[in-house]
């Protein structure tokens, strides 16, 4: 399941850090330590969410 989990973190986290720096520069959020950190929550989050996800997928 480690294997799935880490295909889905690749995908999943990715996009929402892509998300949460869409959403800052939208905000006018300029600076560069702000934009790290919003992609840095991304990946954070990423990471249980791909576990739900895998869960859900292997039916458990």
């Amino acid at each position: 399941m480690l294997k799935i989990i880490m295909t889905f973190y690749g995908i999943i986290g990715s996009t929402l850090a892509s998300v949460l720096v869409v959403i800052a520069l939208v905000n006018g959020v300029s600076g560069l330590w702000p934009l790290i950190g919003a992609a840095t929550f991304g990946f954070i989050v990423g990471l249980p969410v791909s576990y739900f996800v895998a869960r859900v997928i292997m039916g458990g």
